[in-house]
């Protein structure tokens, strides 16, 4: 990568400087190569000279005049280098140089970005992960595309990636989920009985207990007792198959469903056994637990969190904190490197504890990674949609997939990074126009099998050499163009490396833009052939670019639009 050529120069110049005696630093700080906010200021830039200042007490722009004495030679890559006030080192690249580049894209069109950063590190992700107890909204489709498209990234950079869909099946939401139900089918019945507020009120509910195959369900259970179980049996599973439905549509698969239920073994989930009860007794043993008024008690407060929490209640019950612990427990018992859980942003205060007991379990809390993802407010009609999940006012995923698209949907929840809220125009995402991010990008992967099928009506061969002949990009937006193209896989390093795959959408953005300008002002045909089939060559690496950029994140390339 260029950006790693540079390093190394800047490197050697540093250590030349100190050998000859213009540099006293013993360090070199860790060197920050970055893109100049404007482009007269070159293609790259350093602030190594502000950087050493301190140290080397002297002005930011004499140290960076030192260090431009000291470059080694590039091998044919810079076209000049400047200093600029106050003490930036800035870079300026051979178009050649850029373009000679642009044959690694050519030669590997589908491997371009991917890399072996990873080295088969193995990954476990969970995401998603909803309460089987109503259908998904908006929020959980942003945490599915945020998963689903952070798995595509690290797999594509040498990660060995499992995803995981933890389903909380135990508990007491789940007999509410059924007593929901229960209440309702007997409404439907006829029956005047007053709904509690504590109970899931959506109209969902009202729908599965007003259908047929729920009322077969229940109907012949000798009493009530059996009759809710069997309701709550029917209905989460019924939301379930939904939940998996949607997310199938939404194009988000999963290498497993894993089932809160089976931590408990052959027991029931109201006992301290199975893979909960080896973990309450592994706490126990190391001291991590106390009894105080019946309960036992996580010395979590030893480990920074506010309070101590309750695993085991004082009717003998293991609290949901107890199934958490004894689940992330068992994530590292099965082998994986690191672990990564992307919640919603209302389960903050559980990181902690969750912490906490890796760390009193003896795993590094450092190997557990949690990405928190902010709420959703939707627009309709320039309009705030109210939502209210309490209320079972809320707007479905799968409402929202049906209104948009998948493409869109998608695209719209990754375009911002996870930790900030995100409010998306419903109206914006079916536009047509430029100022329709995911319409923006797509387009500009349909223009580029445009100038394909133009050049095949017209007789031009399309070039088939991944070399691009000298000289043939000449224009400023041609070496900016190619460039960009050669920031593509460090974008996808960086986005592996920090889990922020939000970096994918606003490369695209930024690509297409350039791309979509110089369209408008150029033409690639018709011009004399050396030009055209470098301006083909350098449509073809676009092309590439943008076909698997979108594909990172789960977003379609039409060839037509």
């Amino acid at each position: 990568m260029i950006k790693e050529l540079l390093e190394s120069m800047i490197r050697e110049a540093f250590e030349a400087a100190r050998e000859d005696g213009a540099l006293s630093t013993e360090e070199i700080p860790p060197i920050e190569v970055e893109i100049p906010a404007k482009e007269e200021f070159g293609d790259y830039s350093t602030n190594l000279g502000m950087l050493l200042a301190k140290t080397e007490r002297k002005a930011p722009f004499v140290i960076a005049e030192s260090l431009m004495k000291f470059l080694p030679d590039s091998g044919g890559a810079l076209d000049e280098v400047r200093v600029e006030k106050p003490g930036f080192l800035n870079f300026y690249l051979k178009t050649e140089f850029l373009a000679a580049r642009l044959g690694s894209v050519l030669r590997e069109p589908e491997a371009y970005g991917k890399s072996d950063l990873g080295n088969g590190a193995k990954v476990f992700l969970e995401f998603v992960s909803a309460n089987p107890t109503g259908p998904l909204h908006v929020g959980h489709g942003r945490g599915a595309a945020v998963g689903d498209a952070l798995g595509r990234i690290l797999r594509a950079t040498g990660h060995e990636v499992h995803r995981e869909y933890y389903v909380n099946d135990a508990g007491n939401q789940m007999e509410m989920l059924g007593k929901s139900t229960y209440l309702r089918y007997l409404q439907e019945k006829g029956e005047k009985i007053e709904f509690p507020e504590n109970l899931y009120s959506g109209d969902y509910i009202r729908e599965i207990a007003a259908s047929e195959a729920y009322r077969q369900a229940v109907a012949g259970e000798a009493d009530e007792e059996s009759a809710l179980r069997a309701s709550t049996v029917f209905t989460a599973d019924l939301i379930l198959g939904q939940i998996k439905s949607d997310l199938d549509a939404f194009r988000v698969g999963f290498d497993e469903w894993f089932s809160e239920k089976s931590l408990f073994g052959a027991g029931a989930p109201t006992e301290v056994a199975g893979k909960v009860g080896e973990a309450v007794r592994a706490l126990e043993e190391s001291n991590h637990i106390y009894e105080e008024s019946g309960a036992k008690w996580l010395k979590s407060t030893d480990y920074g969190d506010e309070k101590n929490r309750v695993v085991v209640r004082e009717d003998g019950r293991p609290t949901y904190l107890a199934s958490d612990i004894a689940y992330h427990r068992l994530k590292f018992e099965r082998g994986f490197d690191r672990c990564i859980n992307i919640w919603g942003a209302d389960h903050h205060g559980y990181l902690p504890r969750v912490r906490a007991s890796l760390e009193m379990l003896g795993t590094d809390p450092e190997r557990l990674k949690i990405l928190f993802v902010q709420f959703v407010s939707l627009r309709r009609g320039g309009e705030p949609v109210q939502m209210s999940t309490r209320a079972g006012q809320f707007e479905e995923l799968s409402k929202v997939v049906d209104e948009v698209g998948v493409d869109a949907a998608r695209f719209f929840f990754l375009m911002r990074s996870p930790d900030s809220a995100l409010e998306f125009d419903l109206d914006l995402a079916k536009e047509q126009s430029s100022e329709n991010p995911v319409y923006y990008v797509q387009y500009a992967h349909a223009r580029t099998c445009s100038l394909f099928r133009q050049a095949g009506e017209r007789g031009v061969e399309v070039p088939s050499s991944p070399e691009i002949p000298a000289g043939g990009l000449s224009l400023p937006e041609e070496h900016a163009l190619a460039r960009v193209v050669l920031e593509w896989p460090e974008t996808v390093r960086l986005a592996a490396e920090r889990l922020e795959p939000h970096r994918v959408a606003f490369y695209l953005v930024s690509l297409a833009k350039q791309f979509h300008a110089y369209y408008n002002r150029h033409r690639v045909l018709d011009q004399e052939p050396k030009t055209t089939e470098a301006r083909l060559q350098l449509t073809r690496c676009l092309q590439i670019v943008l076909k698997n950029g979108l594909e990172l994140l789960g977003v379609s390339s039409p060839v037509k639009m």
